[in-house]
C-alpha cells in the first residue's frame, strides 16, 4: 500500500504543480472514500491548503456522519465548514413538473457540487472528486453531480484498495468499517442499490475483460455478473465527455 500511497501523492502535487494552484477544496461526507482523499490531499499540498465542506441533509444525513467529518477535518488541521442542503433544494418544488425520485436525488447531489464550485471559483481552488473505480466503473455516481471534479486521487482503486489504504494510512475505524452509502434517501446503502457487497462485485470488475461468459464458467453468480456487466455497459457515458456532432466547414 505504501507504494500506492507514493504514487497518488505524487500525482497530486503533480497536477497542482501543472495548473499554478496550491489550494483544494473536498465535499466531507463522514465516510471512507471521501475521508481518505481528504487525508491524500492534505498530506500532498499541506493541511493549510485544504478545506473540507459538510454538506448534511437533516433528516436523511446520519448525525454521526456529520460529527466524523468534522472531528476528522480538525485531526488533520484542514479547513472545515458545514452547511445543509435543504434549503437549497426548497426551489426544485416549484418546477412545473412533478419530479421522480431519481431526479430528487440527483438534484442532492449536484446542490452539493454546486456549493463546491462556489467555493473553488471564490478562493481559486480545485475540487477534489471522492469516487473509486468500483463507482466509476458500475456508474454509481451522478453526472454533474459528485462525478464532477477537477480530479480524482482514487479514481484507479477498486473500493476495497480504498479501504486497505484508509487503514495503511491509519484512518478511524469508526470511518473505514461502516457501511458505503449516499444517504440521498432514508436507509440507502451501496449494496441494497447495487444488489451485492463490494466485496462480492469487485472480483467481477477486476475480470471484465474476459467476458460475461468465462465469468460465469468460473462459477460466479450469473445473476449478479449480469447486473454488473449492464451497469457497466448503461453507464459508460458518465465518464465520457458529451459527444460533439462533427461538420464539415468551408473556411
Amino acid at each position: 500500500m505504501e507504494k500506492i500511497y507514493e504514487q497518488i501523492i505524487k500525482g497530486i502535487k503533480k497536477y497542482y504543480t501543472t495548473n499554478d494552484l496550491n489550494k483544494a477544496v473536498i465535499g466531507l461526507s463522514g465516510g471512507v472514500d471521501s475521508a481518505l482523499t481528504l487525508k491524500l490531499t492534505a498530506d500532498a499540498i499541506g493541511p493549510k491548503n485544504v478545506t473540507a465542506v459538510s454538506m448534511p441533509e437533516p433528516g436523511i444525513t446520519n448525525p454521526e456522519n456529520t460529527r466524523h467529518a468534522k472531528v476528522l477535518a480538525e485531526a488533520l488541521g484542514v479547513t472545515f465548514h458545514q452547511q445543509s442542503i435543504n434549503s437549497f433544494l426548497i426551489g426544485f418544488a416549484q418546477l412545473p413538473w412533478k419530479q421522480n425520485s431519481t431526479a430528487l436525488q440527483n438534484n442532492k447531489a449536484r446542490i452539493r457540487a454546486v456549493i463546491l464550485y462556489n467555493y473553488a471559483n471564490t478562493h481559486n481552488a480545485l475540487v477534489i472528486g471522492t469516487s473509486n473505480k468500483s463507482e466509476l466503473l458500475l456508474g454509481y455516481g451522478t453526472k454533474y453531480g459528485d462525478l464532477a471534479c477537477d480530479i480524482m486521487p482514487l479514481g484507479d482503486l477498486f473500493k476495497h484498495q480504498v479501504v486497505e489504504l484508509a487503514n495503511h494510512v491509519g484512518l478511524p475505524p469508526e470511518i473505514v468499517q461502516k457501511e458505503p452509502s449516499a444517504e440521498l434517501y432514508d436507509g440507502q446503502t451501496d449494496a441494497a442499490d447495487l444488489g451485492a457487497t463490494y466485496g462480492e462485485i469487485d472480483p467481477i470488475l477486476k475480470r471484465l475483460s474476459q467476458g460475461l461468459e468465462k465469468l460465469i464458467g468460473k462459477g460466479m453468480k450469473p445473476t449478479l455478473i449480469h447486473n454488473i456487466f449492464n451497469r457497466v455497459k448503461n453507464n459508460r457515458h458518465k465518464s465520457s465527455m458529451p459527444p460533439i456532432i462533427k461538420i464539415k466547414q468551408t473556411l
